[in-house]
Formats: C-alpha cells, sequence, structure tokens
C-alpha cells in the first residue's frame, strides 16, 4: 500500500510541473480540458500523498487546487 502512495504522490506532482510547463511554454491554453485535468490529476494525487502523511495544510492545498480544477473543467467554453 505505501508503494502505490508514493507512486500517486510522485505521479501527481509530475502532472502538476508538466501542467506548469506546458503552460509556461504556451504548448497549451489554460482554458483546455487537458490543463485543467492534469490539476484535477495532480492534486489527487499528491492529496492521496500528503493526506496518508497527515499533512493537513498541504491537504487543505490539494483540495482547493482540485476543487479550482473541478469548477474549470464545468465551465462552459466561450465561443
Amino acid at each position: 500500500m505505501e508503494i502505490l502512495i508514493q507512486t500517486a504522490g510522485w505521479v501527481g506532482s509530475f502532472l502538476i510541473v508538466l501542467a506548469y510547463f506546458l503552460i509556461s511554454y504556451k504548448k497549451i491554453d489554460a482554458g483546455s480540458k487537458a490543463y485543467q485535468a492534469m490539476n484535477l490529476l495532480g492534486a489527487l494525487g499528491v492529496g492521496v500523498n500528503v493526506f496518508h502523511q497527515e499533512a493537513w495544510p498541504a491537504v487543505a492545498l490539494q483540495v482547493v487546487w482540485g476543487i479550482i480544477a473541478v469548477l474549470a473543467l464545468m465551465k462552459k467554453p466561450t465561443v
């Protein structure tokens, strides 16, 4: 179980950094579903890890990060 939790944290961290890299180098749009999905999945992965470690401030950060991503994914696209 510990390996799964650590893997979730590493994958989540990778996704958040990848999303940041792609947005910083204009390879992806901030409003794109892919960008928001990377943020959501990243928050979930890191969230699982920090919850397991009982790092409550980091858990709160990942919850907020995930909520923002979910709300952005639910937002209707503008034409």
